[in-house]
């Protein structure tokens, strides 16, 4: 009977803990979010303008250091969270075909976060953003068959304002929208499938024998 206390109560911490990071995945997609659009208000979104932008943004804009920090926490940690979500998953033996909706989402939410990171290395026009673009498009390139074409469609074939325009649109209305979705699916799907998850447990202990005492 121990046992099945223990094996009950562990999978209950790892249920209870993956709809608590579900919640945080969503509070960081939605603040990432709204930082972002209160952002770009005064954001410009070409080669000469968006360095000179962020730089009155952070100096000039009332509170606008507070908001640019807390965007970028916000999209590293929805990174770290999404990642320790997968963990927690991974530890509560969740492969069942029932939790695909979860994995599915959480999987393509990692990946969306990390193409949000990806996507703003170059939005702040700053020298270590553009060098470190620049490399990471070389590697880009290297991709056999599609990597030129790819690496086209990013740039617009140099990096410049067009680079900078693309990588903004890609940033803020694609991947936002998709993290946004992505966290909200994950959500509902672990919600779901946790009140599944109490009803098979109830069956259970209600078709156990009573022993004789």
């Amino acid at each position: 009977m121990d046992r099945v206390t223990k094996g009950i109560s562990y999978e209950f911490v790892l249920r209870r803990l993956a709809t608590i990071l579900s919640v945080t995945v969503l509070t960081l997609a939605a603040t990432a979010a709204i930082t972002g659009i209160l952002l770009s208000i005064y954001y410009q979104p070409i080669a000469g303008g968006a360095y000179s932008s962020i730089k009155m943004i952070v100096q000039d804009v009332p509170s606008g250091w507070l908001i640019y920090g807390v965007h970028n926490i916000a999209g590293n940690g929805l990174i770290g969270a999404s990642l320790i979500q997968m963990v927690v998953m991974f530890l509560g033996e969740r492969f069942r075909r029932s939790w695909l909706t979860a994995w599915f989402s959480v999987i393509f939410l990692i990946l969306t976060a990390i193409g949000l990171g990806w996507t703003a290395m170059i939005l702040d026009w700053s020298q270590l953003g553009y060098w470190r673009f620049k490399i990471e498009l070389g590697t880009i390139e290297a991709i056999p068959l599609i990597g030129r074409q790819v690496r086209d469609i990013l740039t617009g074939g140099a990096v410049n304002s067009l680079t900078v325009e693309r990588l903004y649109t890609l940033h803020s209305y694609v991947l936002s929208a998709a993290a946004l979705f992505l966290a909200v699916v994950h959500l509902v799907s672990l919600i779901w499938q946790e009140k599944e998850e109490k009803e098979r447990l109830l069956s259970a202990i209600e078709e156990t024998p009573t022993p004789n005492l």
